[in-house]
């Protein structure tokens, strides 16, 4: 007990320092005795313990308080020392909160007095040495911090010296000095031909000039787990740039000056979609002497979900497309209520076709809206064929009054087309519900999270490539693959595709047979014990390349802002389960790592063809994944019941995910701490550079830092510490090796030196650059970079309106 009537007779500061440690400690203390007896470590505890001690002994006006809070501090270095290394960012847990309070209790205010035979505050020998080895404490973690940052950069010398000759699949629209399809080529390269822009010039790029959209986000949208998002990638055919915003206005701009040409707005009820998105809009060049020769393409999101073409000349709809330029998407579907099916990426159009499947609100049901693949008539919109897993063969035609088979795995990324081929590729997610497979079809089990290949002009499927078997944990293919050329063993030219995926392999096949062109090994995975699961004992690897994961997870690299929520994610960690990549869901809980928003996401990477060099951001966010029984989900309220499809549904809090039909209801969220800090360690995110050739990495960098990380626009970070950051956006590289990115979620705008990966420019954006960047050369002569600007709910970026163009000075 602490001596109060000493207490009362010491000076105020060190009263409330007394307190201050007496708090700290018991807050170590108990819940370091709680992960103890879960097997944890000891170190927790034993700090607690150590602070109680000196809380005492300062309480009681004992400078031998002092000693023991320098013991603390100096079993905590050894601790950190013993299970980090000289890894700063993993220092800081433990080492800088006690540092901070160190600095007060060495201070003058409180040492000082301790040390002084009158209790007077003074700055002695003891007071210096004190502060300045918590200052020292603090200089070590940082240096260190940067030191590993710099040492996670592996070093340029690899880039290769080749030439493959080997023209951008599908590359006439480049060749014209257009960015025709969301990749800039249906290839989904996304790389520009434009070189003005080089490696030499790149740190004197400005802003050349900026449009606002005026689309922001509305009351109820970026809260209860709804998010608005400007993802879009804008196309570019002749001299106008044509794109569209969250809610669905198609924008057509002048792509030298970024003036507004037109503008059609469709309308719509968006209450009900718990994403407001549009990554970008199509073209069509309709057959001579058609009405409309240069159309537009898009989608609308809200009640009821619709195909439109407008004019691309005068931003009108198209007559003579379905029904006044509208073809109504619930044909055929059957029930689907407003938020349950919508399009968030641009459809494909190639050879006549215009083909698309479908967003779907994943988890709430059984039995949801079909993901058939539907190909219309880019001419007529009149469907010419279905895709449809459920039937037999997949592209038969629908007899009278039949739908399209619910409940199926749907297409929702971007596709990619190999035109010489007339093959589309198309990116399959899961049949909903994602998180429990026990019910799942035998075709659910054949097509789910795999690549499938179709005939353009008839749907037929040519191949199938499954890249995890009886998925759980949402890693459906998030976008089609990046086709391009290699050489075989031999020296041969072949036509492959990348296919990059949620959990970071990286799949590269034949993309005439969808053979794997570098092998790929079935490996055993961890199974589960959730009564009515079963479990698929081996997963895909593709082991010829490298993959995109960051490094296995143990207790040793749980993090947290403080050493109470760093000791809370331990805790976490001893409760759940985590066997590596693949742990399925549990009902104790599962951490998740990677998790359904993935390593890459819809974005996708880059891929320089001539070099044979593919970039791609990174993302390492774990999340918990736990299975609640039906019952007790619902007496939890984690969700209202519902009665089914005639009725309207109660929607429930992002996080919690019904799974009406199934057992078992899915809680899946980030896996943070108390105070909101990742549970896990940085690298929280890098952009890394593939040679797909050699089959190794060439560089790769922890990219992008805290400044302006935040969950709103009063609470962000304001300076940045460069761990590698979260990003949701893709890359985009030119011929002279330069890549473009404005991804993170420290919202800035960076050049990167394709070669070494090296930073040649940056920028602070006005919000979050959460799309995908684009390039070409204006009347003028310059090359202009454009990016939406616009932020990501999910990322929590801020939001804004803006699509910016950068160029070099005039």
């Amino acid at each position: 007990m602490l001596n109060l009537s000493r207490l009362r007779s010491t000076a105020l500061p060190v009263r409330l320092t007394a307190l201050l440690l007496l708090l700290i400690g018991l807050a170590l203390l108990l819940p370091g005795l709680y992960l103890l007896s879960l097997g944890g470590t000891a170190y927790y505890a034993i700090a607690g313990a150590l602070t109680l001690v000196s809380a005492k002994l300062i309480g009681i006006g004992r400078r031998e308080g002092l000693w023991v809070y320098a013991l603390m501090l100096a079993v905590t270095l050894g601790w950190v020392l013993l299970t980090v290394g000289l890894d700063g960012w993993r220092m800081i847990p433990p080492l800088a909160f006690p540092a901070g309070v160190g600095l007060w209790v060495f201070g003058p205010w409180v040492g000082g007095k301790l040390t002084d035979p009158m209790h007077r505050t003074r700055v002695n020998a003891r007071v210096i040495g004190g502060m300045g080895a918590c200052v020292l404490l603090f200089v070590f973690m940082f240096a260190c911090g940067w030191l590993i940052t710099a040492t996670r950069y592996v070093q340029p010398n690899m880039f290769p010296t080749r030439h493959l000759n080997a023209a951008p699949v599908g590359a006439s629209a480049e060749a014209k000095n257009d960015w025709q399809f969301y990749g800039g080529a249906p290839s989904g390269q996304r790389y520009g031909e434009p070189t003005q822009i080089d490696a030499a010039n790149a740190h004197s790029l400005q802003t050349a000039w900026t449009f606002h959209t005026g689309d922001m986000p509305r009351p109820g949208e970026n809260s209860r787990g709804r998010e608005f998002s400007f993802e879009a990638t804008p196309i570019k055919v002749g001299d106008n740039l044509y794109f569209c915003t969250p809610h669905r206005d198609v924008v057509a701009l002048d792509a030298t000056t970024g003036k507004q040409v037109w503008r059609y707005s469709p309308g719509g009820n968006f209450d009900k979609n718990i994403y407001q998105a549009c990554r970008g809009v199509s073209y069509f060049h309709a057959p001579e002497g058609t009405p409309c020769p240069h159309r537009i393409i898009s989608t609308v999101s809200g009640s009821p979900p619709t195909l439109i073409e407008i004019d691309a000349d005068t931003g009108k709809l198209c007559p003579s497309f379905g029904d006044n330029g509208v073809v109504d998407l619930r044909q055929d579907m059957g029930a689907m209520p407003p938020g349950f099916h919508f399009i968030t990426s641009p459809p494909m159009v190639m050879n006549n076709r215009i083909m698309l499947s479908g967003w779907v609100y994943d988890d709430q049901s059984v039995d949801e809206p079909s993901g058939v693949i539907r190909g219309f008539d880019a001419t007529t919109g009149k469907l010419s064929w279905g895709w449809d897993m459920g039937h037999n063969p997949a592209n038969r035609p629908l007899d009278p009054g039949e739908v399209f088979t619910r409940g199926t795995a749907n297409g929702w990324g971007v596709y990619t087309a190999d035109p010489a081929l007339n093959t589309v590729y198309v990116p399959l997610g899961i049949a909903t519900p994602d998180y429990f497979g026990g019910k799942r079809r035998d075709f659910d089990e054949k097509y789910d999270s795999s690549l499938v290949a179709l005939d353009i002009t008839t749907g037929e499927e040519k191949w199938h490539f499954q890249t995890v078997h009886h998925d759980l944990w949402d890693f459906d293919i998030p976008v089609g693959p990046s086709l391009v050329d290699l050489p075989d063993e031999h020296g041969r030219m072949t036509p492959v595709l990348v296919q990059t995926t949620k959990q970071g392999e990286l799949f590269v096949l034949d993309r005439r047979t969808g053979k794997p062109f570098y092998r790929v090994e079935e490996q055993a995975a961890p199974g589960g014990d959730v009564p009515g699961e079963r479990y698929s004992p081996t997963q895909p690897h593709s082991v010829e390349m490298p993959n995109l994961r960051n490094h296995e997870i143990g207790a040793d690299w749980t993090w947290g802002a403080t050493p109470f929520d760093q000791m809370a994610c331990r805790i976490g960690w001893q409760k759940m389960r985590y066997h590596g990549l693949y742990t399925p869901p549990s009902l104790q809980g599962t951490i998740g790592f990677p998790a359904f928003d993935g390593v890459a996401d819809w974005y996708g990477a880059s891929i320089d063809p001539e070099h044979g060099v593919m970039y791609v951001n990174t993302t390492f966010i774990p999340f918990l994944m736990t299975l609640v029984p039906q019952d007790k989900a619902l007496s939890k309220g984690l969700y209202k019941p519902w009665s089914g499809w005639n009725q309207p549904y109660p929607e429930p809090v992002f996080t919690n995910n019904p799974q009406h039909g199934l057992p078992y209801a899915a809680v899946i969220k980030p896996w943070l701490g108390i105070f909101g800090a990742p549970c896990l360690a940085p690298p929280w995110g890098k952009t890394q550079a593939i040679d797909l050739v050699n089959r190794r990495v060439i560089w790769e960098r922890a990219l992008g830092t805290t400044k302006n990380v935040g969950p709103g626009s009063m609470l962000r970070m304001p300076v940045g510490l460069p761990t590698g950051i979260f990003s949701m956006g893709g890359t985009m590289t030119t011929p002279n090796g330069l890549v473009f990115m404005g991804a993170t979620a420290d919202q800035a705008f960076r050049v990167i030196d394709g070669r070494d990966g090296k930073v040649l420019y940056e920028t602070e954006l006005d919000a979050g650059g959460n799309a995908t960047p684009m390039t070409y050369t204006g009347k003028d002569g310059r090359q202009y970079v454009v990016l939406a600007v616009g932020g990501h709910g999910g990322l929590k970026t801020r939001n804004g309106d803006e699509v910016v163009a950068f160029a070099l000075p005039k």
